[in-house]
Order: structure tokens, then sequence, then C-alpha cells
């Protein structure tokens, strides 16, 4: 495994970290142990969870399962969405933060986070009420880093601002997406955090599995996939050309003795400012599979004749669609 500086700071994580959305939502604690411990002894040591995943369930499982390892890993958690039926259970505001993080650390089993993050932009709450509030947990010692999660460059930015003005703690890390299918961050969001330092774990590598080539043209979704589900996020994706963009990495793959899958993942693991890629795993091969290919890195050539094979590709369908 490769270890990463995070940002500025001296804390090193992973290059591959552990995304647990599924424990207690697509999967059993015993299957999530299974995963788990996959991931820690194959060398991962950023695990990252958020509040509102499985209703809070991950957190339980992880709390559980983690125990005497808890030392060993980087634990990252989220605040944002809502996780009652009061009018101050989500958000961003000083009330709500203060309370959700005794939540978070009680259903972990913890008495601090590694990295506590903003899940996206709040715009009814001011951003200095965020960052002191975030800045207190920190002196208290029950938060190490403060990040965000799906913030815009300017969003980012103005945090930035407002932390140097009253000297706060600032966010250290952003985790926004990013693949193959969805490289929006690379216009702003990645020139800003390389000039500034700031670590970068992007989700969804795999573009929610598409990219690891289990759907298909003309055919029905896999039985038990997420698109067979129904998931909104994965249809969106597929409007975005993201199975013409999974056929055209199947050669390039090949060239690189590497499944789709494992090409998607290491094209990420090569790319210019990325710090870590969550693996959201649901089940063991993800893992094993994985652990077969994070070592590879794409040469400069290999990124250009990705690019070029990508246009040539959406350039071809969007000529038969017209």
């Amino acid at each position: 495994m490769e270890y990463r500086k995070f940002g500025r700071t001296g804390l090193k994580v992973s290059a591959v970290s552990l995304g647990t959305m599924a424990f207690g939502r697509w999967i059993d604690e015993e299957a999530s142990a299974t995963i788990l411990d996959l991931a820690l002894d194959n060398g991962i040591n950023l695990v990252d969870t958020a509040n509102v995943y499985g209703e809070g369930e991950s957190e339980r499982i992880l709390g559980r399962l983690l125990k005497e390892r808890r030392q060993d890993i980087v634990l990252a958690t989220k605040v944002h969405g809502r996780v009652g039926q009061g009018v101050n259970d989500g958000g961003q505001s000083r009330y709500h933060i203060f309370k959700a993080v005794e939540d978070s650390l009680r259903r972990l089993q913890t008495d601090y986070l590694d990295l506590y993050q903003v899940h996206r932009f709040d715009p009814n709450t001011p951003l200095e009420e965020t960052l002191r509030a975030l800045d207190d947990l920190v002196r208290q010692g029950k938060v190490r880093y403060i990040g965000a999660s799906n913030f815009a460059a300017w969003q980012l930015a103005k945090a930035h601002g407002i932390s140097a003005l009253h000297g706060l703690e600032r966010f250290e890390s952003l985790q926004p997406e990013y693949s193959l299918i969805s490289r929006e961050i690379e216009q702003e969001i990645i020139p800003f955090v390389q000039s500034e330092q700031v670590a970068v774990i992007v989700y969804s590598p795999l573009g929610r599995g598409i990219l690891s080539g289990k759907y298909r043209a003309g055919e029905a979704p896999p039985e038990g996939s997420r698109l067979a589900a129904g998931e909104q996020r994965l249809e969106q994706l597929l409007q975005k050309n993201a199975l013409t963009v999974a056929e055209a990495i199947r050669p390039l793959a090949e060239e690189q003795g590497l499944a789709p899958a494992q090409y998607a993942l290491s094209w990420v693991l090569s790319r210019p400012g990325i710090t870590s890629a969550i693996l959201g795993a649901s089940k063991p091969e993800h893992i094993t599979e994985a652990v077969k290919s994070w070592h590879v890195r794409l040469s400069e050539d290999d990124l250009n004749r990705a690019d070029e094979a990508l246009a040539l590709a959406l350039q071809g369908r969007a000529a038969v669609l017209n």
C-alpha cells in the first residue's frame, strides 16, 4: 500500500481508503466485519463513514468492530444530513454539530474523530458559525482534523478565507466525486487544492460500479445490482454516457493486464492532486480484486491515451445520436 501526505499536514493516509456506506444498509455486520478485516490487513488505514449511512448503523457497526484496532486507523465521519424529526436535526449550526458529534462518538465507541467532515455546503448557516463550532471541537480534543465534502471551489476558498481571518482550524481535506465518468473537479477544484495543499479523498472512483463493466448497453442490469434496484444516482450517471466510457476503457485495461474496475481505480490514483480513493466495498472480492492492482500507476502517456480514447468514443456516440 502507498501512503500519501494528507494535504499540508503531517498525517499520512492510504492511497485507497474504505467507504462503509454499505455497512448496515446493504450488508449485515458479519459481512461488514469480513470486509473491514480484509481492508485493514491489506494496508488501508483510512476508514470513511457518515452519521446518515444506514441511519447511523454504519457507525454503530464500526464501533463494535474496531475495538483494539481503533488506534491503527484514521477514522472519518460526516455531519449535515437530517438525523431526526426536529427542526434542528440537520445542517451545520453550532447546535446541530455539537449534538451530532456526541452521537457519532457514542455510536463509534471512541473518544475522538480523526477527520470530521461537513457532508455538503449549508447555505442556511454562516460558514463562520460552522467553522467556529468545528474549531472548538478540535480544541476540545474530540476532533483532530476537519474537512468538507461536495464543496465547490469557491465554497472551499470562502471557508479558508474565514479560517485565516479569524485564526480558526481550516478544512484540510475535500471529498468530491471523481471517476472517468465524473471529471468536473478537474476544472476548478483540482487546481485550487493543489495550490492550497488540500487533501482530496474522492468517492465513487468506479462510477458507482459502472466502470467495472457489469452493466452493458441493451442488457438488463444484473439481478441484485444497485441499478436493478433503481438507484437514482446511477441512472443520472448513465445519462452522462457512462456506458460508452465503460466500453472505451476495456481495451486500455487489457493492455495493462487489468480488469476494467482495476484500471478505473488505477486511473484515479494516477491523476494529479488525488490523495486517496474511497473503495465502497460490499463484497470481499471488491477488496481482493482491488488489492491486485492498487499499486499500478499509469504514466502520463497512458493518461493521455485514455483521454484520446474517451474523446473518440464520445464523439462517435454523439454522431450516432445526431
